[in-house]
Parts: C-alpha cells; structure tokens; sequence
C-alpha cells in the first residue's frame, strides 16, 4: 500500500464520497488530541485529494465539528453569557479564553500562508505525529500535581500559557486540542479542566481560522457542486456531535497515553510507507 502523489487542483476530485468520509474522519478526530489537520491531509492524499482546493476544504470543514461544541455546551454557554454582568469567575473566564487566543492567531496571520504551502504533506503530519505522541507520554509519566478543578477556577495565567501551546498546533499534526490539553496539564488544570478548557477555547480559535479561510476560498471551495460543502460540514457536525460526549466520559477514567501509543503508531506507519 502506499499513499498516492498530490493530485492538482481539481474540483472533480471532490466527490460526494470524498467529503462524506472526510466530514467524517474531521468529526471522530477534532476533539481528540491525535490532529484533525494531520488526519484531513492523510486522508486527503489517500483519495488523491490533494492541492489548493483541499488544503481549503480540510481548514473549512472545521466549521462542522465547532458547531457540534456550541450544540453540545450551549446551556453552559448560556449561563455563561448570563452570569457574566455580574460574576467575577465568569469574566475570568472568558477573559482567560480570550487570553489564550490571541497568541496563536496573531501567529497565525502571519505564516498560515507559508504553513499550508510547505507543511501540509504526510511526511511532516508523520513527523509531528510520533514527536507529539512521544511528548504526550512525557507529560503524564512526569506531571503529578493538578490542582486547578473546574472552569472557574482557571487562572489568567494558566490560560495565557495554554494559549501560548496552541501556538504549536499551527504545525499540522501536532493537534490543536492536544497542544491545548498538555498546555492545561501543565499550568496545573486536571485532565477535565484541562479538556473543557481546550473546548471552549476551540470557539473563537477555530471559528477565526475557517470563517478567514471560507470567506477567502469561497470560490474555490464552491466550484463544482455547491453542495458539497455543506454536506460535509453536516458530517462533521454529526459526528463531532457523537465523539464529544464519548471523549469527555473517557478522560474521567483514563489517562491520554492511548492517544500518543496511537500517535505514534500511525507516524510510524505512514514513514515507512512513504520510505
């Protein structure tokens, strides 16, 4: 087996299956820390969907699994949004949030150009798999003391810090809601908190990057069938929907050594394929 060369941009490429499976591999991997962007792209070079047009699509897609977390926090965000007049925890939060999202999108302004003309290929999703894996594994053999449980008690300072491990994630591969998560464990958030956390910082990150992309490749994205698009947005939607709940049981009981056996498994793989 091995991973086919890029293809050229070609709408015709973008098929109903095509956007079917990857609205589906965006949903069951955006929330886990095993990178949405790096699976898109092998997935995408798999099916010979490849180029400018891909790139685009696997960035707007995203748009689906974000709307699974407003769908699924929305009573929280409500209370959220009521609370905040007048609680003082509610507006360290969100000032934590807004905090931790401005590193990375001010880095991202500046290279996302640069990041999707030179990083986005398997070989580099690879690499970044295993190093990230291995990173993983680090953190929770050697982190012991997480003494911060619950939204509300996260501190400004841990959310800048988390917001400074996002910026990692711009490396595709390396995950955004991992970089996130390890960022918590390490300001001292439990794994919960540490996963909330990265959900709700998901909100403003990931709505800036696809709206940005879609308003900018709308055109290209829309070539073509015009449907397809928002077919795959419902799939990832819907299936973001379903592995949130699932991830959030998990973690309650169990480590995230899983995700970085997994990481660094699949890099693995794929190296020795594309070798």
């Amino acid at each position: 087996m091995t991973i086919p060369p890029a293809f050229p941009n070609d709408a015709a490429l973008m098929t109903l299956w095509t956007v079917i499976i990857l609205g589906i591999v965006e949903g069951l991997t955006e929330f886990l820390p095993v990178s949405s962007t790096g699976h898109l792209i092998l997935a995408g070079h798999a099916m010979g969907f490849s180029g400018e047009l891909a790139t685009s699509f696997e960035i707007a897609i995203q748009l689906g699994s974000i709307l699974s977390v407003v769908v699924y926090f929305r009573q929280r965000l409500w209370d959220l949004l009521q609370r905040l007049p007048t609680d003082p925890a509610s507006r360290r939060l969100v000032l934590g949030i807004a905090m931790a999202f401005l590193p990375a999108a001010a880095l991202g302004l500046a290279v996302h150009h640069w990041i999707e003309l030179h990083l986005f290929g398997p070989i580099t999703v690879a690499g970044a798999l295993v190093v990230g894996g291995v990173i993983i594994l680090i953190i929770e053999h050697t982190l012991t003391d997480r003494g911060t449980h619950g939204l509300e008690r996260v501190e400004l300072r841990q959310a800048w810090w988390v917001g400074i491990a996002q910026c990692f994630s711009l490396f595709p591969g390396v995950s955004r809601s991992g970089a996130t998560i390890m960022g918590g464990l390490l300001s001292g958030m439990d794994r919960s908190t540490a996963t909330e956390f990265s959900f709700f910082l998901a909100l403003p990150t990931m709505l800036a990057a696809t709206g940005y992309k879609i308003l900018k490749s709308r055109e290209l994205l829309l070539q073509g069938d015009p449907l397809l698009l928002p077919v795959g947005l419902t799939v990832a939607f819907l299936t973001g929907l379903l592995v949130i709940a699932g991830f959030l049981s998990f973690i309650k009981k169990h480590t995230f050594k899983p995700f970085a056996y997994y990481r660094i498994a699949l890099g693995l793989v794929i190296l020795l394929l594309l070798r």
